[in-house]
């Protein structure tokens, strides 16, 4: 079976063409996806996605992708640019690119230079903070109301409560800013695996969450580590940023432009009228045959 890796700003892809018919079976897909994501073992990556015919006519191709557990998850920022990159270079020439993903419609705009695709521009569509869309539960919560900026009680001692928001932009994302906490990025670093695993199995989020721990650095600029549903522990998450800047913009934290510092590179969010749009790069690494899952 033919491949391509990926990556965009680190968040590595196993990414298979399943356009002109299907390679692994849909009731396979879960299991096959978390060995051949298990490094050292198999080809090794954060998540496998699959290009797909779409559902309706409304829509040019269909966007899936699964993280390293197994689990498949509604939508991905880096996991999309990559996808789109692959689709406008060697499936075909179509750009915008109207793009069906789990999380709704995803219009990704290419940047392209003798045929090749050197940035990627996705509106991410309308944030929606409302815990049923998350979904959270909170006792003496109703389920229309928001969750901005609210203390959770936590299962560890290293840091017993948080502050935090919610929102979800194709997928669900917890937003922690460290100067509400009294924390830093260095207690963030040494502590991610507890804390992040602690607040994304919480009980509060049925479906699980994404986690990330966000520094101000000023009106324009922030700076990011994530912890991702699923995967744990990534160099950048393109939904993320999105839910972080989304956050922080309405918290009135960051004006409605900000770049994104992550440990894999560097993010633009733009949040507009009409929804939310990030723009930034991927990378096709190299074409391989699997010759057999590896374990």
């Amino acid at each position: 079976m033919e491949f391509t890796k990926m990556h965009a700003l680190g968040n590595d892809y196993i990414v298979i063409n399943e356009f002109d018919g299907e390679k692994i079976k849909e009731n396979e897909k879960k299991n096959f996806s978390k060995k051949i994501c298990r490094r050292g073992f198999s080809v090794g990556a954060d998540g496998v996605i699959f290009i797909q015919k779409p559902t309706s006519d409304n829509f040019d191709v269909r966007f899936r992708i699964f993280n390293s557990d197994g689990s498949e998850a509604e939508m991905c920022g880096n996991g999309i640019r990559c996808f789109s990159k692959y689709v406008y270079e060697r499936v075909m020439k179509k750009n915008p690119l109207r793009v069906e993903t789990k999380g709704g419609l995803r219009i990704s705009e290419m940047e392209v230079e003798n045929g090749e695709v050197k940035k990627i521009k996705v509106y991410m569509g309308v944030p929606k903070f409302k815990l049923k869309d998350i979904p959270m539960i909170l006792e003496g919560k109703d389920n229309e109301e928001e969750f901005l900026n609210g203390e959770l009680n936590l299962n560890n001692p290293i840091l017993p409560k948080v502050r935090l928001s919610v929102v979800n932009v194709g997928n669900p994302h917890a937003v922690i800013f460290v100067e509400d906490n009294n924390i830093d990025l260095d207690f963030v670093r040494k502590n991610l695996d507890i804390i992040g695993r602690d607040i994304e199995n919480h009980k509060a989020f049925p479906e699980r969450i994404n986690v990330h721990f966000v520094k101000v650095l000023n009106p324009n600029e922030i700076k990011i580590i994530t912890w991702e549903r699923g995967a744990g522990y990534t160099t950048a998450c393109g939904t993320g940023t999105t839910a972080s800047v989304v956050v922080a913009h309405k918290l009135g934290k960051t004006s409605n432009k900000v770049l994104a510092h992550l440990d894999g590179g560097l993010l633009e969010i733009e949040v507009k009228d009409d929804g939310v749009y990030m723009i930034g790069d991927a990378v096709a690494v190299y074409d391989g045959k699997l010759l057999n899952i590896g374990w």
